[in-house]
């Protein structure tokens, strides 16, 4: 079975406190974005996988189960990646899950503030669920999805969201950007997500985003706003050029998603684009 996971924006991201357990709660509104990577999912006992099998084409092997990335790279021990923890999380509770071959071609970039990860681990859940007659409802797939990070209960939904808690508190938003093109800008800045809380106070927004994203795009400039943006663009200037370069563009909106370093510039749908970054920016347009 084939998937292919999609990433998301953060229109406003506010972090508000911090948790005992080690967390922040925050505020933001996730709204989904049709740029995805590829999940590949196979029985190992099908014909299907037997087609395809040869003994090299993985990365890493749990029990009987394989898996391989291929695309951009992904860093890191394998043992780590949100689409294996999916298949383990699962199979612990469900031992007739069978062993699969899972192949993620990785497109969305990582340590962008995308959520491609989560997206790709909240999509195995679910392909596992339908694929194999798990028979899930959705409030058990949810606790999955939380247990694997603070973002994937979302993609669960994928549906625009005003969401509170880690991020796993979830109330839909009447939100739709169908009549914009959005235009994402990454230079090929790792942002650890640790190094981001690290460097931001936490305090309440003044403003319910909720009554701010029902205003017109138009006014979102100086009032819908990323905590993350200062501490980020501090270290790292070139984000705040970005920014900069789509305004003068033309854009309606533009900001930093989640903890950076992606920023994304909102554009009426049929206005022409003219931009000038350098060849290694990553330039991508939905």
């Amino acid at each position: 079975m084939i998937a292919f996971p999609n990433c998301k924006i953060n229109l406003g991201l506010h972090i508000t406190e911090k948790r005992q357990d080690g967390y922040h709660n925050l505020q933001t509104i996730f709204y989904p974005v049709p740029w995805c990577d590829i999940v590949e999912i196979i029985n190992l006992k099908s014909s299907i996988y037997n087609q395809k099998n040869d003994s090299s084409d993985f990365r890493f092997q749990i029990e009987d189960s394989r898996f391989k990335a291929s695309g951009i790279p992904v860093p890191g021990d394998p043992r780590n990646n949100l689409c294996i923890r999916a298949w383990e999380l699962l199979k612990k509770d469900y031992p007739q899950l069978p062993s699969v071959y899972i192949h993620l071609h990785k497109i969305i970039p990582m340590g962008a503030g995308l959520g491609g990860g989560s997206s790709d681990g909240a999509c195995v859940l679910k392909t596992l669920n339908e694929q194999f007659t798990l028979n899930l409802n959705a409030e058990q797939i949810n606790r999955y999805a939380l247990a694997l990070g603070s973002d994937c209960p979302f993609f669960m939904e994928n549906k625009p969201s005003y969401a509170t808690g880690r991020g796993e508190i979830l109330e839909p938003v009447a939100l739709d950007l169908s009549n914009y093109k959005i235009v994402f800008i990454n230079a090929g800045i790792h942002i650890s997500t640790k190094w981001a809380f690290e460097n931001i106070q936490p305090q309440q927004p003044q403003k319910d985003l909720r009554e701010v994203i029902a205003l017109p795009i138009t006014e979102w400039k100086h009032t819908l706003c990323n905590d993350f943006e200062a501490p980020v663009i501090a270290a790292n200037p070139q984000i705040g050029e970005i920014k900069e370069a789509l305004y003068a563009d033309g854009a309606l909106y533009t900001s930093m998603t989640g903890s950076g370093s992606t920023i994304f510039g909102i554009y009426p749908k049929y206005q022409s684009i003219n931009l000038n970054f350098p060849s290694t920016y990553l330039v991508k347009t939905v």
